[in-house]
């Protein structure tokens, strides 16, 4: 059986408020391809298909399009679950007319496996499903004591026990696969994840994930990666498209999966094509090397940060017509003379709008603010910035 996992969508997703849906729209294009070009029997999504609780209409319109096409309508199974960012109502309110179409979409935590038969496959599909195990979606406390590592045992252990009941009736007669959205303890992280756990306690131990499967399909982390110590193959595929410039640099992709009954998982990249990358620029010779790069197209089809070394501040205006002549180049800082003998940290760029929902959820409690918020507070950010150029 082959199997394609990916995961951490984000549709709805934007960067600098930049809309990104186009971006998107060419991933699944390129997704639907892969899938037939590789002979994909199933997919597996492992969370995280919107970006917030409230997604635009047009991605839950592309959404539903392309779960149609990437299902080959009813022949190829896709199975989802949701993530901390999907609202699990909301993503799964259309199940029983997406399971007709062989869409299987699990948006709160249950005790129950799935099983699928598979088109011109011997042996069965079983997978324990586990969508963003937190207390609220579990409707129970793990501990009563506010102790972080007590908290953090708690949750542990309360994720073991459900991936204990969820696998217990596996066989070697069928193809066993685990999939969940969780923090695995020792994962590679980015910028671009919204934190899933308060002060490290919403984490699982690597060693703690189920050993009665071939494999486990894991969402929440951005980048690409194995996960060490775990008793059965684990591993994050990584989101399709990269969402902060701690990405830059790094090639995104999907895994596909080789499993036979009773065997070990063979898992290959599949590099994708789609999405712009993030790229930076610095500039060391300033303005002027600025210009022959934009002359020349360099990185044409890229979101850009820039590091510009200058002696003085660029005006608003010359500001305006860089980014003018180059759209995608979204932030421009400038490095003057005295900083420019230091050697300078990595500095660790934030989209506006990702402050701006930080800023939110601290306030909150954790609420996400919508996407008409969001725009809302980028277009007075924007009229500030305008304003202070005349």
């Amino acid at each position: 059986m082959r199997l394609l996992h990916t995961a951490d969508w984000h549709i709805g997703r934007t960067i600098e408020g930049r809309d990104r849906l186009e971006e998107h729209e060419d991933f699944f294009e390129e997704l639907v391809e892969i899938c037939n070009e590789e002979n994909i029997d199933a997919v597996l999504m492992a969370g995280d298909v919107f970006d917030s609780v409230n997604p635009p209409a047009k991605g839950e319109e592309l959404f539903y399009e392309s779960m149609a096409r990437l299902s080959d309508y009813g022949k190829r199974p896709v199975i989802i679950i949701s993530g901390n960012h999907d609202h699990p109502e909301r993503l799964a309110a259309a199940r029983t007319v997406l399971k007709k179409h062989r869409i299987y979409i699990q948006g709160y935590p249950t005790m129950e496996p799935l099983r699928i038969s598979i088109d011109g496959c011997k042996e069965p599909l079983a997978v324990a499903g586990l969508p963003y195990p937190s207390e609220s979606r579990l409707k129970e406390s793990f501990t009563e004591s506010n102790d972080e590592l007590q908290l953090r045992e708690a949750y542990d252990e309360k994720v073991t026990d459900i991936f204990n009941i969820l696998t217990e009736s596996f066989t070697d007669k069928e193809i066993r696969i685990a999939m969940s959205h969780l923090f695995v303890a020792g994962g590679s992280s980015t910028e671009s994840e919204r934190p899933i756990e308060v002060g490290g306690a919403y984490t699982v131990r690597a060693t703690q994930l189920p050993a009665n499967v071939q494999y486990t399909a894991l969402g929440h982390l951005h980048r690409p990666q194995d996960i060490k110590n775990s008793p059965a193959r684990a591993r994050y595929s990584g989101s399709p498209l990269a969402f902060s410039f701690s990405e830059a640099g790094y090639a995104k992709s999907v895994s596909v999966v080789d499993i036979k009954a009773g065997k070990v998982a063979d898992v290959k990249d599949v590099y994708l094509r789609s999405g712009r990358p993030l790229v930076r620029w610095k500039a060391t010779e300033g303005l002027a090397q600025v210009h022959s790069w934009i002359d020349e197209k360099k990185d044409n089809h890229a979101w850009i940060e820039l590091d510009i070394h200058v002696d003085d501040t660029p005006s608003m205006n010359e500001i305006h017509k860089i980014k003018k002549a180059y759209p995608h180049l979204l932030t421009i800082r400038p490095i003057f003379p005295e900083n420019q003998s230091e050697t300078l940290p990595e500095r660790k760029h934030v989209a506006i709008d990702e402050l701006f929902n930080q800023f939110y959820q601290r306030q909150t409690g954790g609420a996400t603010p919508d996407q008409e918020l969001t725009r809302l507070f980028l277009d007075i950010v924007n009229e500030e910035e305008e304003g202070g150029s005349s």
